[in-house]
């Protein structure tokens, strides 16, 4: 909390945070610790009773709607950053304590019996005035409160990011995510998709090779493989040759299987998109997102509006940057054709270091208009599939359409109706992830030429 600027007295960071780890079921108040921790501080017991009041009146309320999900460490401190960031600036002092202050369980173990007294030991003038700010605050903390969306905080906590991806920009992340009124409708329509998607399985194939007699010599493989001169070399030298990786290997024959892809997608984040037309597009890449992973493929998911953002990750392979996708705002304008000559430079330059196909998933509005030959550049590089959600009233009307793989209209009657919505949703996220499920023959399909369309309007 003090790394994303808010700090308030361990004490309140501990009574609120309690509220959204367990259930209201098993917290009891204690009557003694608080009155007595600031028993020798003149007209702090009418303070301390309202606080108490206030914690009890919070613990009703958030163990009922939010303690039952099961938030994380770092979900619960965001949505205290979110309660008490309007307190913590009421406050009329600042902390005294450096907020670098390191904590060494083994300096207080014993001490819990000694806490309220050594607490009241020390002048607290900052945790008494932040004490009257809060309980000044109370209407407003309820209202927060009130406004948090369960649905959002359930859904970030069903896709943490990855342990290592921890840190303050994921924080902003998820706090953005909570603060943007837009996200909870987009939350609905991924909880509606999401379990059509989650019905994918992994399948493994039958796979043979030679049981007998080597094909080459490689260097990688089991040490019963490894070639018998190896081991002529002196200990040091050995040892220097396994560290570099030189040491060599008998290899068996096998056919390569098919090469895995890497998937970008796409989301329109201007002005043209707003309301429906951002839910149903950034619902539809969480859950498309979602069904390519589980599909094993790795994604990349990237906004655009006048320029083409850069490649947010979810900390590995298998996490989506869903707080990322959930809070992100562009106000940047709109010019399709320079976006899309940004990503053919960047697949230009991936592909000559990345062997794996380049696959591209453009969700946007029916006016994209970029010239011919930037969008046939993008098609020769990469697989394309577009997703065009139409205005009311409007028709898609672009000079580009045969150069990409495969492409699917919504129009605007489709996202008004829920059950409709949906549906469309699932059925352009199957046809979308068939379509570019790698071949198993690794024979790629020639590009250009008989391209199938896949219309859903």
């Amino acid at each position: 909390m003090s790394r994303l600027g808010v700090n308030v007295p361990l004490f309140v960071a501990h009574d609120l945070g309690l509220l959204y780890a367990v259930s209201a079921e098993p917290i009891q108040l204690r009557d003694d610790a608080i009155g007595e921790a600031f028993a020798g501080t003149p007209n702090a017991a009418a303070l301390v009773t309202r606080y108490r009041a206030l914690v009890a009146e919070l613990a009703a309320d958030a163990g009922a709607r939010i303690a039952k999900i099961g938030l994380t460490d770092d979900l619960i401190a965001v949505v205290l950053v979110r309660l008490l960031a309007g307190p913590s600036r009421i406050a009329e002092i600042s902390p005294p304590w450096p907020q670098t202050l390191p904590l060494d369980v083994e300096l207080v173990r014993e001490l819990e019996p000694q806490l309220p007294r050594l607490f009241s030991a020390v002048p607290r003038r900052y945790e008494i005035s932040f004490l009257e700010g809060l309980t000044r605050d109370r209407l407003r903390l309820l209202a927060t409160m009130d406004a948090l969306d369960v649905n959002t905080l359930r859904l970030l906590a069903m896709f943490p990011d990855d342990p290592s991806h921890h840190g303050s920009f994921a924080q902003v992340d998820r706090l953005a995510a909570l603060s943007n009124a837009m996200a909870n409708d987009v939350v609905e329509f991924s909880l509606e998709l999401l379990p059509r998607v989650l019905e994918t399985r992994r399948a493994d194939g039958p796979g043979t090779h030679s049981a007998d007699g080597y094909g080459g010599v490689g260097r990688s493989g089991s040490i019963d493989s490894m070639v018998l001169t190896e081991l002529a070399w002196s200990d040091e030298e050995l040892a220097r040759r396994a560290l570099e990786g030189e040491i060599l290997f008998f290899a068996r024959e096998q056919a390569p299987g098919p090469a895995a892809r890497l998937h970008h997608v796409l989301v329109d984040a201007s002005a043209s998109m707003r309301g429906d037309r951002e839910v149903f597009a950034r619902g539809l890449a969480i859950a498309l997102a979602k069904k390519l992973q589980l599909g094993g493929e790795e994604v990349r998911m990237r906004f655009f509006d006048s320029r083409l953002y850069d490649v947010r990750h979810g900390g590995s392979r298998s996490a989506l940057p869903l707080a990322w996708v959930l809070g992100f705002k562009g106000e940047r304008g709109r010019n399709p054709a320079r976006v899309l000559a940004h990503l053919a430079t960047e697949l230009d330059l991936l592909r000559t270091r990345d062997p794996r196909d380049l696959v591209v998933h453009l969700i946007t509005h029916s006016a994209l208009h970029v010239p011919r030959a930037i969008a046939a550049e993008v098609g020769r590089l990469a697989h394309v599939f577009c997703v065009f959600i139409l205005p009311s009233g409007g028709v898609l009307d672009l000079d580009w359409l045969d150069l990409v793989e495969s492409y699917a209209v919504v129009d605007h009657e489709t996202l008004k109706q829920q059950s409709e919505r949906v549906n469309a949703g699932a059925r352009i996220i199957d046809d979308i992830a068939g379509a570019s499920r790698p071949d198993p023959l690794g024979v790629e399909r020639a590009r250009g030429a008989g391209r199938a369309k896949v219309r859903h309007v």
